[in-house]
């Protein structure tokens, strides 16, 4: 063998040796202690991002085999690791870009977390991934998993995903089953994106900005939402074939028009037909009649005829009408009273006048949800409502009802909601409310309403949102009224139970009213509370679940507990605070401002979750109590048009998340603002009228308003003065240095001279 052919055969040994070895080590590779290693470097990755909150992860082992972690799903044999669900743990940061290391992964859900950053492309790697849910996170980028040929679930609901879909859904849908993509940021046409995905079964487009014309296909789906986006055109006959299969269309809040297709019968299995808020016009058709299964109608905010059809009362199953904002007009129809079955009515909007009770819509039996708000109704309150015994949730908001609230209203013993605010309501709050041990929501803003409030309104202790802004109601508050709101778990409980529990476009614009808008933990929502997202908010409310994290008094740690409110502002309440108050732990919210309220605050407030304080335009007297320095997650706190006095609580310093402070117009107030911390923040418009304050110079000069910003043009005297000896010191530096080592002393002035007036 010559030295060349050795040298060769020896080339080709090592070529085979290191294949071998690449086979040996990739064989090897795949195994549960190398499925181990990632998920430890998973752990570290996702403690270096969270370094206060830690999940489940936090307690993977070394010692122990990763099929026993919290979290981690393995094949059957325990060999190979093959899912993990890490939803709900508190993760922030970006996501982990080395899962395509877990060879044998199926099922990813790391949901309901804060995610952030743009989807890695590591994740289209992951060739057997079947299942991948990252919803409820805030995502971005444009999408791409077109490496994914094996998935069956997707969803990326609610993120901030953007770009079109058109390049992603062709190469990932061959066994696609559902797909949920809605509340994000995808734009594009959807009419071509779905042709082959022949398992598609659910497909959710909601809350983007789609648009173009519709996909033609949906019919053969159970399940298909295009809701809140922007697509336009005719939904035509031939779109619904003879063997459509929906359960669930829902195309509201687009741009569609003309008439609604009668072949919308050929869908037999229909539940949920949502056309709200387009343009459709001309008559309803009478063909969904013959849907016998139909449970969920909503027509409202379109342009339909005011005729409703009679077959429509052949739907036995109808539990859900929505027919609001049609522009109806006159008296309520007749055909209203006839729909025995049915349990919510929504006809706000309509400029109905009249109707009420001879359209019979007060004698129907199941009726638990009634919403006739922003009508033109007029007269005194309905008495017969009283006999609803199945009502829970009553909409009369935005009328022109006149006299006192019918004390009988208190018979309504499984009441939730009451909503009769903006009307022209007199007289006062009927004791029999006492009676209203379910009443989570008592709304009677904006009305004409005087006297005290009862103290049975203390037996309401599910009623954890009491609004009666507006009105003329005087006196005291009653010491009882701290017992509102401390026993409304049984109430949440029932609704648990229920399951036909559902929010429609009524319950939308009612949250918008009994929510306040300018006030946290609440005004975060107004960015979320898209009609579809207004569903699921809805309903935590129902069964107790909060809105936003909640401070506990004496723990750093927020949890997910209601956060109730009681608005009192706009009357002439006067006396003191009751010295219970301080016992009202689900609160987070006491606006008591423009009334007489005198006297000095009970301390009890400082020990409450507050986040919004606000007690302006009052007689309030005595020192503020230091114990507000210890209301942690206080945001907003506003004090002035009072007159308190004593020193000024420097505890208020401690106050981090103030973003909102006023304590103006309060000139007994002494003290000294410190120089530094969150109350340094704040402009001279927050202290005005409290001559005994002494500010720091910063803010006694600042113009503009406006916490945390400064005019550049209007600076404090001493950096004035800064400035001018700097400008001196540099000058007299000029004609030295000129004088002594260039030029001479009158060639020096020359020059300066001619060059400052070039």
């Amino acid at each position: 063998m010559s030295v060349g052919e050795t040298g060769s055969w020896h080339a080709a040994l090592i070529v085979f040796l290191t294949l071998i070895a690449g086979i040996v080590i990739a064989v090897t590779g795949d195994s549960l202690e190398t499925d181990k290693q990632v998920l430890l470097n998973l752990k570290s990755f996702l403690k270096d991002r969270n370094p206060v909150y830690h999940g489940q992860y936090i307690k993977w082992n070394q010692s122990f085999s990763p099929c026993e972690w919290a979290g981690i799903l393995c094949n059957t044999n325990g060999t190979r690791v093959t899912g993990i669900n890490l939803s709900y743990e508190n993760i922030s940061g970006e996501l982990f870009n080395n899962f395509s290391a877990l060879t044998e992964l199926s099922y990813l859900d790391f949901s309901n977390n804060t995610i952030n950053g743009e989807i890695p492309g590591d994740l289209s790697r992951c060739k057997n991934l079947k299942h991948l849910n990252l919803s409820h996170n805030i995502i971005l980028g444009e999408l791409n998993l077109s490496g994914l040929p094996n998935l069956e679930v997707l969803d990326l609901s609610i993120n901030r995903i953007s770009g079109d879909i058109q390049s992603s859904f062709p190469s990932i849908c061959g066994k696609l089953i559902v797909a949920n993509i809605s509340a994000n940021n995808f734009t594009g046409r959807i009419d071509t994106c779905f042709q082959k995905c022949s398992n598609l079964q659910y497909l959710d487009l909601s809350s983007n900005n789609f648009s173009g014309e519709i996909w033609v296909g949906f019919d053969r789906l159970r399940e298909f939402s295009a809701s809140e986006n922007v697509l336009v055109g005719t939904v035509s006959p031939p779109m619904f074939t003879p063997n459509c299969n929906l359960q669930v269309l829902d195309l509201s809040e687009n741009g569609f028009f003309g008439t609604f297709p009668a072949e919308i019968s050929n869908c037999r299995n229909l539940l949920i037909l949502n056309l709200w808020g387009n343009n459709f016009t001309g008559l309803i058709p009478a063909d969904i009649g013959s849907i016998s299964g139909l449970r969920d109608l909503f027509l409202g905010n379109n342009g339909f005829y005011r005729e409703i059809p009679e077959t429509l009362l052949n739907c036995t199953n109808l539990e859900f009408l929505d027919l609001s904002r049609n522009n109806f007009r006159g008296e309520i129809q007749p055909i209203f009273g006839k729909f025995l079955h049915v349990k919510f009515i929504v006809l706000h909007a309509n400029s109905y006048t009249g109707g009420i009770n001879s359209s019979g819509i007060l004698r129907l039996p199941k009726i638990s949800r009634l919403d006739l708000s922003y009508n033109n109704f007029s007269g005194p309150l309905p008495l017969e409502i009283s006999q609803m015994q199945s009502l829970k949730f009553l909409i009369l908001a935005y009328n022109q009802f006149t006299g006192n609230i019918p004390p009988e209203f208190g018979n309504l013993q499984g009441l939730q909601a009451l909503d009769l605010s903006v009307n022209r309501l007199t007289g006062s709050i009927p004791s029999s409310f006492g009676n209203l041990r379910s009443l989570l929501w008592l709304m009677l803003a904006d009305n004409l309403l005087s006297g005290e409030i009862p103290a049975e309104i203390g037996n309401c202790g599910s009623l954890l949102w009491l609004n009666l802004a507006n009105n003329q109601f005087s006196g005291k508050i009653p010491h009882q009224i701290t017992n509102i709101g401390k026993n409304a778990t049984p109430t949440f409980e029932l609704n648990k139970q229920n399951v036909g529990v559902i929010a429609g476009t009524g319950e939308c614009l009612a949250m918008k009213r009994w929510i306040p808008a300018d006030y946290p933990p609440f005004s975060f929502m107004y960015t979320l509370l898209t009609r579809k997202s207004c569903r699921s908010i809805w309903d935590r409310m129902l069964k107790g679940t909060g809105l936003s994290p909640m401070c506990v008094v004496g723990s750093t740690v927020r949890t997910y507990r209601i956060s109730g409110y009681l608005q009192l502002s706009g009357n002439r309440f006067s006396g003191e605070l009751p010295s219970q108050i301080g016992t009202m732990q689900d609160f987070t919210m006491l606006h008591l401002g423009v009334n007489a309220f005198n006297g000095k605050l009970p301390p009890g407030i400082g020990r409450m979750p507050l986040e919004v304080l606000n007690l302006t335009k009052n007689e309030f007297s005595g020192q503020i109590p230091i114990e507000f320095g210890d209301i942690e997650c206080l945001r907003n706190l506003d004090l002035s048009y009072n007159n308190f006095s004593g020193a000024f609580p420097t505890s208020l310093n401690n106050l981090t998340q103030l973003s909102r402070f006023n304590i103006s117009y309060n000139p007994y107030i002494t003290g000294i603002i410190p120089w530094t911390g969150q109350l340094a923040t704040f402009e001279k418009e927050s202290y005005l009228g409290d001559p005994l304050l002494r500010l720091p110079s910063f803010i006694e000069n600042s113009t503009d308003g406006f916490p945390g910003k400064k005019d550049p043009n209007d600076k404090p005297k001493r950096l004035k003065k800064m400035y001018a000896v700097m400008i001196f010191l540099a000058l007299t530096l000029f004609f030295l240095v000129c004088g002594i080592v260039f030029l001479g002393r009158e060639e020096c002035r020359r020059r300066f001279k001619g060059t400052t007036l070039n």
